[in-house]
């Protein structure tokens, strides 16, 4: 069946939309990356294809949304990832090819994936932009996108660490070319009222990046803090800390399990929370919407799941839900 193409945003009407995210839903269990369905009797099929590397708890957390969302619409899900962006575009390449009804994906790196996402708009396939490169989604042709706005958060998170009285901050960049990333931190250089310096280590490789951050610190004293940009990487800069010495307090974007235990412990201060189960479960039902009434969510500006603070004041409630693989 022919699929129309894109047209202009119309915002739909919000209650539908709250009506659909408060809906109890299934067991979100899918884990790391690879196929992974939901809902595979229904009629629609949607590819959501990211940035995430195997393993990582964060894009766990995304895809458990994804999943939930296709169990409790009748909507087939897959999901993929691949942390290099030229195969993430061959992902989404290909997703085209199966002419799949919807493709959801993340844009660390824009320019790699231009082409392929304007290739499915072309196609007749509705593309929803998660997470990252919000700034570009409407000019590549997406129907919309969900995320937070890391400028934004990050001055969120640099207001906080002058709060607690840091001054010098070392703000730790875990993937090379992820504009997202460098948003973040040029947005805590602007809500600390400082430059913070940015260093660059690979989340794939955490004991090395232990040690860049215990010499980091070794060689320059006065660094007060760390603002790690994953949440993998605040474990070891709470370890590199320790390591080095140091008194500097952790703070972090994202949560896992290890982040909510440092911050019930007082090793990290806090955490920036994205709400990224709702970056894999909006983006089911927009499609859904879109597929069934040409209903676009948004009117033309990003669909915002964060910031929002996580520290020693509502963490115990965040870990419940957190252990249900929803935070």
């Amino acid at each position: 069946m022919a699929r129309p193409h894109r047209l202009l945003a119309i915002a739909v009407a919000a209650p539908l939309l709250l009506a659909a995210c408060t809906t109890d839903g299934g067991d979100p269990g899918g884990t790391g990356s690879g196929g992974g369905g939901g809902g595979t009797d229904g009629d629609l099929a949607f590819s959501v294809i990211t940035h995430g590397s195997a393993g990582d708890a964060f894009w766990d957390v995304v895809q458990n949304g994804a999943e939930a969302a296709g169990e409790e619409f009748g909507v087939s899900v897959d999901y993929q990832s691949d942390g290099d962006p030229q195969r993430q575009a061959q992902l989404i390449d290909a997703a085209v090819n199966q002419d799949v009804d919807g493709i959801v994906v993340s844009m660390a790196n824009p320019d790699a994936l231009q082409d392929s996402i304007e290739a499915a708009v072309e196609a007749g396939i509705p593309v929803v932009t998660i997470n990252s490169g919000g700034e570009r989604s409407a000019e590549f042709g997406a129907i919309g996108h969900v995320g937070q706005d890391e400028a934004i958060a990050g001055e969120g998170a640099g207001r906080q660490l002058a709060g607690a009285g840091a001054a010098t901050v070392l703000c730790v960049v875990h993937e090379a070319g992820n504009i997202g990333l460098e948003q973040r931190c040029a947005g805590a250089s602007k809500g600390l009222g400082e430059e913070v310096t940015p260093l660059q280590v690979d989340v794939n490789d955490l004991q090395a990046a232990q040690s860049t951050i215990t010499s980091q610190l070794q060689s320059d004293p006065s660094i007060d803090a760390v603002l790690t940009l994953n949440s993998a990487v605040a474990v070891v800069a709470v370890a590199a800390v320790a390591d080095a010495g140091s008194k500097a307090q952790v703070a972090t974007f994202d949560l896992n399990q290890d982040v909510i235990t440092g911050i019930q412990d007082g090793g990290i201060a806090f955490a920036v929370d994205q709400q990224q189960y709702e970056q894999g479960y909006l983006p089911i039902v927009m499609l859904k919407l879109y597929a069934e009434n040409l209903n676009t969510v948004g009117g033309g500006q990003p669909v915002l799941t964060g910031p929002g603070i996580v520290d020693a004041s509502n963490v115990d409630e965040i870990a419940d839900l957190a252990s249900a693989g929803t935070r």
